[in-house]
């Protein structure tokens, strides 16, 4: 009997060896799953905490704004006609002095025609007048007539004269109509919007019609974009931007604060102004048009202490302790759960930099791991419940 017990442990004992990295790894994964659920539930702390961390604060303001060339140049026509030729198209290089149009001459060609007729006309009517007046004027000296007939044929000459100078006048404005038939470049630039096509009639009796829209240097752009009043004491030229687009998602693009425009403008019963940002655009991939989603960096810190806000809505410490000082309160002391200390830690502080989702905590005795304590657990067990805990927000009034 005994030895046949003896062999039995002694299999066992051959099996576990052979078998012994599947029990190590059993073991191995019983002892993680004990860790991850497991556990003592006294050891777990009596307060809802949120975590102090140390890293890099910015405080931004974000809009959305157009991006557009910082000069753009809308060329019309100041005469009426039907367009002959176009010479330019969309994305056209051009320079100042080229032609971009023609309009069809041959009503401003009459124009001209019928004003030369005129001047001269006009002319021999004054060269007639003058020779009166001067044998007049001859013969009033020899005494052979009148005074008044002197002074008549002046005044003849003298209103020719006068008409001789209108001729003159309305044919030197027929001579600029037909110049602006040709219609030519007034600056530098790319042609981004051609409004016209051959054959159209240009009417320009009211008001001026636009033919072409000609960005005058579209390796500097501008993003023009609408700030709300609540932001815009914040922001001062010069300050540093970055924006994306939908065209490049993965790639951040930087600008400068150039102009914060005083008119203001009512959006939604909101006030915004607008903030202008110049971007260089060497590379012309920003196209004019082009919506830009914009952070203006407002400030700028790394390697600060920092907490999400919600660590901050704290109102009382009433009943957080026993016997706690009446100086303490939550807008001059963080109460804090440190690592290896038993009691809680109050420590005085001030905010420094805020954004939308953290604050900058300025202390002396901030160590890494605190947590900012903002209330408490209380074991659902002492109000009905079993097993379970219940989160106590410090709010107003205190914990409840």
């Amino acid at each position: 009997m005994n030895m046949n017990k003896d062999s039995r442990i002694k299999r066992g004992v051959r099996w576990v060896w052979r078998k012994k990295w599947w029990i190590v790894i059993l073991g191995v994964i019983v002892a993680g799953a004990m860790m991850m659920w497991g556990g003592d539930d006294d050891k777990d702390s009596n307060f809802v905490t949120i975590a102090i961390t140390r890293g890099e604060l910015r405080q931004v303001v974000t809009a959305t704004g157009e991006i557009m060339p910082v000069n753009t140049v809308n060329v019309g026509s100041q005469v009426s006609g039907t367009i002959e030729d176009i010479f330019v198209d969309y994305n056209s290089k051009v320079k100042q002095g080229d032609i971009l149009l023609k309009i069809e001459p041959s009503v401003l060609q009459a124009s001209v025609d019928e004003a030369k007729a005129s001047l001269v006309s006009a002319e021999s009517q004054r060269n007639y007048a003058k020779n009166e007046y001067e044998r007049n004027r001859t013969l009033y000296k020899d005494g052979y007539i009148a005074r008044a007939e002197m002074e008549q044929s002046q005044t003849t000459y003298e209103q020719a004269q006068q008409s001789v100078l209108r001729a003159q006048s309305q044919y030197d404005r027929a001579v600029t109509n037909l110049g602006y038939a040709t219609i030519e470049s007034p600056v530098n630039g790319t042609v981004i919007s051609r409004k016209v096509d051959k054959g159209q009639t240009v009417a320009a009796s009211f008001q001026t019609p636009d033919l072409f829209e000609i960005a005058e240097d579209l390796s500097k752009m501008q993003i023009e974009t609408a700030v709300s009043e609540a932001d815009i004491g914040m922001i001062k030229d010069g300050q540093p931007v970055t924006f994306t687009v939908d065209a490049y998602p993965t790639q951040t693009f930087d600008g400068i604060v150039r102009q914060i425009r005083l008119s203001p403008t009512t959006t939604s019963n909101v006030v915004v102004y607008t903030v202008v940002i110049d971007v260089d655009n060497s590379d012309l991939r920003l196209m004019p048009g082009m919506t830009a989603f914009v952070t203006i960096v407002i400030d700028d810190k790394e390697s600060v202490w920092k907490a999400p806000n919600a660590a901050f809505l704290v109102r009382t410490y009433a009943n957080l302790k026993e016997e706690l000082d009446e100086s303490i309160t939550p807008k001059t002391h963080l109460a804090i759960e440190r690592v290896g200390v038993d009691d809680i830690v109050f420590v005085p502080y001030q905010k420094g930099l805020i954004t939308a989702t953290e604050t900058e905590i300025i202390a002396d005795d901030i160590r890494a791991g605190d947590k900012v304590i903002v209330g408490r657990t209380r074991s659902a067990s002492a109000s009905g419940g079993a097993g379970q805990k219940r989160t106590n927000p410090m709010g107003p009034g205190g914990p409840r």
